[in-house]
């Protein structure tokens, strides 16, 4: 099986990149941070702290996550239902890097992703992903734009789907999120040291599809 393994911060565009290219290459998209969001998306609604990790992992063993591929788009269910809408809000983009950070809910994910890469050509995406979840990865790349890209992105992102955002509050949640992800304790957001550097700033999405099938196929992957 081929594994490419996309890391990099909130909002650098990971999620369009991974699905375009593997739709491209005939691979499977696996979104983990979607894994990370319900969990989150779960705490909050059960009033649950998303920072305390003992009620997190207290409250761990009743949520029943599921990723399931409909026309060859992934889903996420969350006890049988779907939330992959719900789950993409600034409040549960904050909730999951603060349930990322505990170990009982990465070990908790760690055997499912690493299932589908066992199975499956995959292309997956995360802040982890080559450095931890899948080490021997054949194609790592760290994706990264400015702050300023990626909140102008996110922003634009809000807009369309109707859910009021300033851009300055945007920014704000990106650079909190950057902190926070750079400094946990556990599998901190950091490149694999054979990763490539990609920088979408100023790059359009086809562009950078484009370079990426060109390191996997280059890497004799496709």
């Amino acid at each position: 099986m081929i594994a490419v393994a996309i890391d990099g911060p909130a909002g650098a565009g990971k999620s369009t990149l991974a699905r375009a290219a593997a739709k491209e290459l005939g691979f499977l998209y696996i979104d983990t941070g979607a894994l990370y969001r319900a969990i989150a998306y779960c705490m909050l609604r059960g009033g649950v702290d998303p920072s305390d990790a003992a009620a997190v992992e207290a409250a761990l063993p009743g949520v029943q996550v599921e990723l399931k591929f409909v026309q060859g788009e992934q889903r996420v269910f969350l006890g049988g239902e779907d939330v992959s809408g719900a789950i993409r809000t600034g409040a549960v983009s904050m909730a999951a890097s603060r349930v990322s950070a505990i170990p009982a809910v990465r070990a908790r994910l760690l055997s499912m992703q690493r299932d589908f890469a066992r199975n499956h050509n995959v292309v997956m995406d995360g802040r982890d992903i080559g450095t931890v979840v899948l080490p021997q990865a054949q194609v790592k790349v760290f994706l990264t734009a400015s702050a300023e890209e990626r909140a102008r992105r996110r922003f634009l992102e809000l807009q369309q789907k109707g859910q009021p955002a300033g851009y300055e509050q945007v920014l704000a949640e990106i650079r909190q999120r950057d902190e926070q992800d750079s400094h946990r304790a556990i599998s901190p957001l950091a490149p694999a040291a054979d990763s490539v550097l990609l920088d979408t700033t100023g790059v359009s999405p086809e562009e950078a599809v484009a370079r990426l099938v060109s390191l996997v196929r280059a890497a004799g992957c496709a």
